[in-house]
């Protein structure tokens, strides 16, 4: 799977799950991990919903050091790579 395509995927997620809390454009550098953009309850459900989509885990310890949108996308590309996928 691309970089482009996950983070279309990731999008879709974020749009889908709390479309209120963020902004119309996503940008790799937008924060979404915080209270103005996606609040902590919020972020959990699109990580969660990401790793179901994509099927791949993010270690829970790694979360919290998530911020940007681009970050986001680093990671599950990061494990979709250790998963062979």
């Amino acid at each position: 799977m691309t970089r482009d395509e996950v983070s279309a995927k990731i999008k879709k997620i974020i749009f889908d799950s709390v479309p209120d809390r963020v902004p119309e454009v996503i940008e790799e550098d937008t924060v979404i991990n915080n209270d103005k953009a996606i609040d902590s309850m919020g972020f959990i459900l699109v990580i969660c919903r990401c790793e179901a989509e994509l099927g791949v885990k993010i270690p829970e310890r790694k979360w919290q050091k998530l911020s940007t949108f681009g970050e986001v996308v680093d990671e599950f590309m990061l494990q979709l790579k250790k998963a062979g996928k």
